[in-house]
């Protein structure tokens, strides 16, 4: 493939494509970003929480979408010189504004040059190859749950529902150089193309995604997809790209490219009124959002028929031993609350998370939070493993903590990080 990079001799497909982000039902912001145009696909997922994921993301599609144009030199060097870029402007970023360190984006991006993809990875948005009924994924997650499969320690299924599922191992940063995996995939008409982010993937296995995949043109295809994963329970940002090889002699080929997510920056609200998710029952997305509905008539509130101003001089019964209804309320309120901060204290005693003390990886009792003056957390175990043992990214993860459904998951964590350690000299 490499010994090619220019495929002058290619047929000359297009692709339709339809591109869909949604905030999703748990979080306030949308941290991912896609773009979809006639020569490029890419959907990238922020992460950093404070750190603003959403500017990392965007930040990257603005530098991947200048791909977009029928490629005249190697595909995947220019993949990757695009995604180098990306590195470099966020890091230029973080230089601009300390408190952006620590944000990051994953990244999936495929370049189009009329009979094949030439894809960039980093992270844990995929991409997936439709053809013949036959779903197949194209690239490979840079995750910690993926360094368990690997091993053979879990399987697909149970990755799903792995408490450390979110840990990724590699990302566009603008501190890190990451090493993208780049390759061609080569395309024939009818196939069909998907790039999402974990919202989807995570939620929805390989079956309801050929499933989805092979129903309706694109824009139903991504549309359902995104449905399916609301439906399915997933808690993160979900945004699907799906694109269709087609013969340009016998198909329409759309020409305007899509923008979608965090870097495509819309209003949450417009005048005249609160802009709905197109998907009822969620939080407003990113596209396709709808005027809300009038409510009828017979849903409001009936007028009260008494007259406001006989309403203000009606009599009102005399007020009886005040100061001993509200003694009584602030008793009540004061028992509550003690009642409630004793049962919440023994809770965090039941929780367990890893991270570090003195240097070392550490298990500690409690959560990984303080009140003033109260500590919540306490060391437990200490581990003989050194953070100078680990990678920056992995010592990196156990400073911020990592969560333990109890003292055993926890001792698992550790055993985890253990395997990754280097030995001691």
């Amino acid at each position: 493939m490499t010994q090619n990079p220019v495929n002058e001799g290619a047929p000359a497909l297009r692709l339709q494509y339809a591109a869909l982000s949604d905030v999703g039902r748990v979080r306030k912001d949308n941290q991912d970003s896609g773009y979809a145009g006639p020569w490029l696909l890419t959907v990238c997922d922020g992460v950093g929480g404070a750190a603003r994921g959403d500017i990392a993301s965007s930040t990257a599609v603005q530098q991947l979408r200048k791909l977009d144009r029928q490629p005249t030199d190697d595909p995947l060097a220019l993949v990757a010189g695009a995604l180098h870029r990306a590195h470099d402007r966020i890091g230029e970023l973080v230089e601009e504004e300390p408190s952006l360190n620590g944000t990051s984006t994953t990244a999936t991006v495929a370049l189009f040059d009329g009979s094949r993809l030439a894809i960039g990875h980093v992270g844990d948005t995929r991409a997936y190859l439709y053809r013949n009924g036959e779903l197949s994924r194209l690239t490979k997650d840079h995750t910690f749950v993926q360094s368990l499969i690997d091993e053979g320690r879990i399987t697909e299924a149970e990755s799903r529902v792995h408490p450390h599922r979110n840990l990724i191992l590699k990302a566009v940063d603008g501190v890190h150089e990451a090493e993208p995996d780049l390759f061609f995939v080569e395309l024939a008409a009818a196939d069909r193309v998907l790039l999402c982010s974990d919202g989807a993937c995570g939620v929805l296995d390989d079956d309801r995604i050929a499933d989805i995949l092979s129903s309706g043109n694109v824009d139903y295809a991504t549309v359902e997809l995104v449905r399916a994963s609301l439906e399915a329970g997933s808690s993160d940002n979900v945004t699907c790209i799906v694109a269709e090889v087609v013969d340009p002699e016998s198909a329409h080929v759309p020409d305007t490219p899509l923008l979608v997510g965090a870097a495509a920056d819309l209003p949450r609200r417009r005048a005249g009124g609160a802009m709905a998710s197109m998907f009822r029952g969620h939080r407003s997305g990113d596209t396709g959002e709808l005027e809300p509905v009038p409510a009828e008539a017979g849903d409001a509130t009936p007028n009260d028929p008494m007259d406001p101003e006989v309403a203000r001089y009606a009599p009102r019964a005399p007020r009886r031993f005040v100061w001993l209804k509200r003694f009584a309320a602030a008793a009540v309120v004061l028992g509550l609350v003690w009642m409630g901060a004793s049962y919440a204290y023994a809770w965090t005693q039941r929780q367990y998370f890893v991270s570090s003390h003195d240097g070392k990886v550490t298990i500690f009792r409690g959560i990984d939070a303080s009140l003033p003056g109260i500590s919540l957390k306490e060391p437990y175990e200490e581990s003989n493993i050194e953070l100078d043992q680990l990678s920056r990214l992995d010592a990196e993860t156990v400073r911020e903590g990592i969560e333990a459904k109890d003292l055993e998951d926890a001792r698992r964590v550790v055993d985890d990080v253990a395997a990754h350690a280097e030995p001691t000299p």
